[in-house]
């Protein structure tokens, strides 16, 4: 794209002459649409001092004071060397003939209470995990719905064969009881993720720190077509946009927001998938591990987190969904109900007392006492409980765990 152009409707030299007065009314939807493609463009993720010019003015005003050079010095820093550069309308005209869209905050799809974790934590003070003016859109699955309880599963490019295996039935599992998986679509663990997802019947969501139309990584174009089939492929960047190793670490904070977890499947001493898990922690999110052989190299960022009390060991669907917190709702309930042991509602002393009576031999209240700790008085008490409850029997020389619940 070539600058200096003032054609309409880009935000040009011709539009910027009457800048603020045209912008005194109420700007269209369309008006709104075509500055926050520009603003998207203009800035390089994450740029907090632009996301706050946007929110104190409004993204049309605020798209045509940073094209006049008009902004604070903290926005003429993140905006200086594009806001020349005038490629919005086109952007916008090949995602549509491409089927892309632009979802902004002002649609009805924004997914704004989980990306509200990314404005919180800026207020806070963490550094580089400003929210997006907006997004690309790849794919008829809808923003605000998809990440509705959804889980990240991330780690490393070159994963083993127990950690792609591992992914796969994670991700086939949190489809099936409800939730949608988010990954970036690289080579591994992520890819792992995205196939277990697409074989539960989908939907899962590929984030990419490159344009949609950029076909990276070259292996996965086909991937990800199935992806934007089955749910969306998401970017912040403009649509040719080209890969680079910041832009996928900036690319993590989105995969930490949108998603209510994030599982590091396998991961290095030094990896992305780390940095995702330590940008979720930041921004309050659950993260969770999945350990692996001691000896293994692809394992230690995870055997780290668990160690360092940053994520918790997770090795099941199950685990995941009681760490996260309910998911699948009453999907999961119907098709899945957990299994109910008969000591599940026993109070503390009474598991106690249980637990000290044998399985095959009577035995007297007073050993049961001694074995379970709990005083004798309280012992005696609690054993008729217990047998009304099916859990033990009286014997000649005692008390004996029940039969029907020994097994």
């Amino acid at each position: 794209m070539t600058e200096h152009r003032s054609a309409t409707p880009d935000i040009g030299t011709t539009d910027v002459a009457r800048a603020d007065v045209a912008t005194a009314d109420q700007p269209t939807a369309d008006e709104v649409r075509l500055a926050r493609a520009y603003l998207l463009g203009v800035a390089e993720p994450p740029a907090p001092a632009l996301h706050a010019f946007v929110a104190e003015h409004g993204p049309v005003v605020a798209a045509e004071r940073v094209h006049r050079g008009q902004v604070p010095d903290g926005v003429a820093r993140e905006t200086q060397a594009r806001r020349l550069v005038e490629r919005s309308a086109d952007d916008l005209r090949r995602a549509a003939e491409s089927g892309h869209r632009l979802v902004i905050p002002e649609d009805d799809e924004w997914p704004a209470w989980p990306l509200l974790s990314l404005q919180i934590a800026t207020g806070r003070g963490v550094r580089d995990v400003a929210a997006p003016v907006a997004l690309w859109v790849r794919g008829s699955a809808r923003l605000d719905q998809v990440v509705d309880g959804a889980v990240a599963i991330v780690g490393a490019r070159a994963a083993s064969e127990y950690g792609e295996h591992t992914a796969a039935e994670l991700a086939y599992g949190l489809v099936q009881d409800g939730a949608a998986v988010f990954s970036g679509a690289a080579y591994g663990i992520d890819g792992a993720a995205h196939r277990g997802a697409l074989a539960a019947g989908g939907p899962t969501v590929a984030v990419l720190g490159c344009g949609l139309e950029v076909g990276y990584p070259a292996g996965h174009v086909g991937l990800v077509n199935r992806i934007a089939e089955q749910g969306a492929v998401i970017s912040e960047y403009p649509p040719t946009t080209p890969p680079a190793r910041h832009r996928f670490l900036v690319r993590n904070r989105l995969l930490a927001a949108l998603t209510a977890g994030t599982v590091v499947v396998e991961a290095g001493r030094r990896s992305g998938a780390r940095n995702t898990a330590a940008t979720a922690g930041a921004l309050g999110k659950v993260v969770m591990a999945v350990p692996g052989p001691v000896g293994s190299a692809t394992s230690v960022g995870c055997h780290e987190l668990i160690r360092d009390a940053h994520a918790t060991l997770v090795s099941s669907v199950d685990e995941v969904l009681d760490t996260v917190g309910s998911l699948g709702g009453a999907a999961r309930t119907e098709s899945a109900p957990r299994p109910r042991r008969p000591t599940d509602d026993l109070g503390p002393e009474a598991l106690r007392v249980h637990e000290a009576v044998d399985e095959r031999t009577g035995t007297a209240a007073e050993r049961i006492a001694e074995a379970s700790g709990v005083p004798l008085p309280r012992v005696r008490a609690l054993l008729p409980e217990l047998e009304l409850s099916g859990l033990v029997e009286r014997c000649d020389t005692g008390w004996r765990r029940s039969r029907a619940t020994s097994r």
